[in-house]
């Protein structure tokens, strides 16, 4: 079953939540790395990757906004303040997983420099040459991702103790129902 239905995740759905959950964990070891980096010949290719990576992020989180206006997903189980929380922090997760791309695009657009994807693309610029649009978006981007940081870990731990609790919620976003 590709698309979602009313109780349960979609095949489509399902790929693209853990194939963007694993590129987050991928983009967040690589720009905590990066941080601790100056920037050098040797490493540019690492900071390419990164940007390479978050545009791809950033394509994927459109993709599943998309597929969600077509086949909106399934309520979160249960009901009350738990739905209302689940809701509210999948809307804060998907609006970061937005904003973090492109304040880092708006960022890299402003030091002058093409921002060139997969060693391909070059993206256009979306902000004028500025070191201040270059210094407040990398600072947004910063700031976002510790915001982003901190959300996944209640996301994730919210879902490990409801599915602990026995509901479900887990078991439905990784096979697509929550029962067998």
């Amino acid at each position: 079953m590709l698309k979602n239905s009313a109780d349960r995740f979609g095949l489509i759905s399902r790929l693209l939540h853990w194939g963007i959950a694993g590129l987050v964990v991928v983009m967040l070891s690589l720009g905590l790395r990066l941080s601790d980096m100056e920037p050098g010949l040797a490493n540019l290719w690492l900071y390419g990757l990164h940007k390479s990576l978050g545009i791809l992020t950033l394509s994927l989180m459109l993709a599943r906004i998309l597929w969600h206006l077509y086949t909106p997903p399934p309520r979160p189980m249960g009901g009350g303040r738990q739905a209302i929380m689940a809701r509210t922090a999948h809307l804060a997760i998907y609006a970061l997983l937005l904003a973090i791309p492109l304040s880092g695009w708006i960022g890299s657009a402003a030091t002058g420099l093409d921002v060139v994807i997969f060693d391909r693309w070059t993206l256009p610029a979306i902000a004028p040459i500025s070191p201040l649009w270059e210094e407040t978006a990398f600072t947004l981007h910063d700031a976002l991702t510790k915001v982003l940081i901190a959300l996944l870990f209640l996301h994730m731990g919210a879902a490990l103790k409801r599915e602990m609790d026995g509901d479900g919620t887990l078991r439905r976003m990784v096979l697509g129902r929550a029962r067998d």
